[in-house]
């Protein structure tokens, strides 16, 4: 059987039919499907390119084919192409056969809203949420409020109409945006992590005097990972006296605001914007050379990122927004946009050692829960009963 599967992703397809991302969806991710499912169909963003650079991944491969829709960028495209879009989608949910929809996305409510009309079942994986991405601060867009309230409304009658509906949250997400009554909901996340992710135990960092290096791993395109609010927390704690460097990995269209915000607080020689790193080996070794990652989000589904510092053994401070509560205790986590009081917690972690040593220790612990081994059992059985339902479906049919 196949599966079709939404992504919001965009990718880019060389001359020789190639398709190729330089974020997580690369092959390998694809690839979970297939313990359950013969093909995968990948409903997404496909751009035409010459080239894409070196570092690239193939996105497609055996058993693993795209069914590209009209590309576009940002809503204003989306509504331009929207007819193209929708007769794709359309001519897609008439020869499918199992559909998982990777939400919140466009995408992925325009294709449920096509199976609404055939009364065909089909699964939800919840990977984010719109009320909490299109908060305040996160976006600058002028229909930011108008998309708040349509995306969350829209994903809530999609996971309220689907068979299934699995979470990467273990609450959060759930709680604003519900299965069914009578629909099988999971909870399982989309973080998966090889052995090689994992240090082989928490290093004391902290202990040798020197400056102390702060991470954060996050798209510049836009703000909803708070990197504003993190520049302006390190240059309170340099006030203070503190010596820190700061490394953000990312790139976007607000990285020239970032710098502009780093001189104008006098921290040019302390920020280093790494800009796009590789994931995997690279990003990682970038995290081992950091004393404490830092993800201060304004919205958040459950951060890989995160996960991945602390597979490290790096500790972590984060919001109070999202899943992010589901991974740090209570005393890691300050409320979102709040400046003067990451700046404190960034100011008493930085100057414990011990501290550090066993954030860092817990951390590493509670990473492994997000080991692949871990995970594959919950994700199966959900992807098992999404195959059955769609069986059960054909047999009607006939």
């Amino acid at each position: 059987m196949k599966v079709t599967v939404t992504t919001e992703n965009r990718f880019q397809r060389t001359p020789d039919g190639q398709v190729w991302t330089c974020a997580q969806y690369a092959y390998s991710f694809f690839h979970r499907y297939l313990d359950m499912f013969e093909q995968v169909e990948v409903v997404s963003r496909v751009q035409e390119v010459s080239s894409v650079p070196s570092n690239w991944k193939r996105a497609d491969g055996p058993s693993v084919s795209f069914a590209p829709v009209p590309y576009y960028l940002g809503p204003f495209e989306y509504v331009q192409r929207r007819h193209e879009i929708a007769r794709v989608l359309k001519r897609t949910a008439q020869t499918t056969e199992a559909v998982i929809l990777r939400a919140a996305s466009p995408l992925s409510n325009r294709l449920g809203q096509c199976l609404y009309s055939r009364v065909y079942p089909f699964g939800v994986e919840v990977i984010g949420d719109p009320w909490e991405f299109f908060t305040p601060g996160s976006v600058s867009h002028p229909l930011r409020p108008f998309f708040r309230i349509l995306f969350s409304r829209q994903l809530a009658t999609l996971c309220s109409r689907a068979s299934g509906v699995a979470y990467v949250t273990r609450e959060a997400l759930q709680r604003r945006y519900p299965a069914s009554r009578g629909a099988v909901s999971a909870s399982y996340s989309d973080v998966e992590l090889p052995n090689e992710a994992f240090a082989s135990h928490s290093p004391e960092r902290g202990k040798v005097a020197g400056p102390r290096t702060l991470i954060s791993v996050g798209t510049l395109a836009q703000l909803y990972k708070a990197q504003d609010i993190l520049i302006s927390a390190v240059a309170h704690c340099v006030a203070k006296g503190l010596d820190l460097r700061l490394v953000l990995i990312g790139d976007g269209q607000f990285r020239a605001q970032l710098e502009a915000q780093a001189r104008g607080l006098g921290l040019s020689g302390r920020v280093r914007f790494a800009g796009e790193v590789p994931s995997g080996a690279s990003v990682r070794a970038e995290l081992d050379q950091a004393h404490l990652f830092l993800l201060p989000s304004r919205s958040e589904g459950l951060p890989r990122a995160m996960i991945e510092a602390m597979a490290r053994g790096l500790p972590c401070i984060g919001s109070t927004v999202g899943g992010i509560p589901e991974l740090l205790s209570p005393q890691d986590l300050v409320p979102p946009n709040d400046v003067h009081s990451l700046a404190n917690l960034i100011a008493e972690v930085v100057v414990d050692p011990e501290r550090m040593v066993r954030m860092g220790v817990r951390n590493l612990e509670r990473a492994w829960q997000y080991h692949e081994d871990a995970l594959r059992r919950s994700r199966e059985a959900f992807y098992r009963f999404i195959r059955e339902e769609t069986e059960r479906a054909r047999k009607r049919s006939h």
